[in-house]
């Protein structure tokens, strides 16, 4: 997903709670609670009992969202887990299976803002990159010690950066004289490894080291692939799963895995074509428009 400075604003969220077609009484999962924005819509919808159990990695995350959703009570039910251990985190809860459940894969405005996580090329911050603060793999870890061949295939395959083996080089070089530490000295040694033309290009050159280095922190298409399963497994039948992915590589993922379970019977694909933001949306929320969405119905 591209950076940005705008607020954080639920991305498609006319579009996911009418595709989840949530009913009073449900009971949801909002796998990546963030600020409680979509949240708050499906709370509303699944009022006067119905339940949400938000999980979250990062710690400011949950406690913006505990703010944001105070007024639910205990309807709204926060977990720190990560979104591929949910059929654990609802065996904890004595919940059994649930009407809905949201993945929206974005990561926010709180992140991106926060110099001190290391998530942006546009402040200088420590090279970081952790959703989950008790973890012990940074971005700096792997920009320190990583093999040539192994930061040239991360930037590649994560990044999907044409420049990778460059960067890859120009780190492993810059390393030599010392250890990289900061987000912004990071920046510095990709302009210097990418051609002239790429530097004015409409995406700022570092954004896809930037993404690939932030999924192999975070394992998140690891994280991913091991959801969907656990997902699928803790819908009841007729549940509804919607997935928002803000990348080709995501995006990807969850296709191959909803064709896959369709044709074994599993589950039917809602919408064939992912849907994407309207013109207006994305004129409000730049966030918007890299956004695709796709939902099932569990059979």
């Amino acid at each position: 997903m591209s950076e940005n400075d705008a607020p954080h604003i639920p991305v498609l969220l006319k579009e996911t709670i009418a595709g989840l077609d949530l009913k009073p009484n449900d009971i949801a999962v909002d796998g990546t609670i963030g600020a409680g924005g979509h949240a708050t819509a499906i709370l509303e919808r699944v009022s006067p009992e119905g339940r949400l159990v938000g999980l979250d990695l990062d710690e400011a995350a949950l406690d913006a969202a505990r703010r944001y959703l105070e007024r639910f009570g205990s309807r709204a039910m926060l977990v720190r887990a990560n979104y591929r251990d949910v059929e654990r985190v609802l065996l904890s809860l004595s919940l059994g299976p649930v009407q809905a459940a949201l993945l929206d894969l974005g990561y926010s405005s709180m992140e991106i803002d926060d110099p001190r996580r290391g998530f942006s090329f546009r402040a200088d911050g420590p090279l970081d990159m952790r959703f989950d603060a008790s973890q012990e793999l940074t971005a700096a870890d792997i920009v320190n010690n990583d093999a040539l061949d192994s930061l040239a295939e991360i930037i590649w395959e994560f990044g999907e950066e044409r420049f990778s083996r460059h960067i890859a080089s120009a780190i492993v070089k810059a390393r030599r004289l010392g250890p990289i530490v900061g987000t912004l000295q990071l920046v510095e040694i990709i302009n210097g490894a990418v051609p002239a033309w790429y530097r004015k290009g409409r995406i700022h050159p570092a954004t896809r080291t930037f993404q690939a280095l932030r999924i192999a922190v975070n394992d998140e298409l690891g994280n991913l692939k091991a959801a969907l399963p656990a997902l699928l497994k803790v819908l009841a039948p007729g549940g509804r799963l919607a997935v928002i992915s803000f990348h080709s590589l995501e995006d990807r993922i969850v296709k191959k895995f909803f064709v896959e379970q369709e044709a074994q019977g599993t589950l039917e694909i809602i919408n064939k074509k992912p849907i994407v933001a309207s013109s207006a949306e994305e004129a409000a929320n730049p966030r918007a428009r890299s956004a695709k969405l796709r939902l099932i119905r569990k059979k």
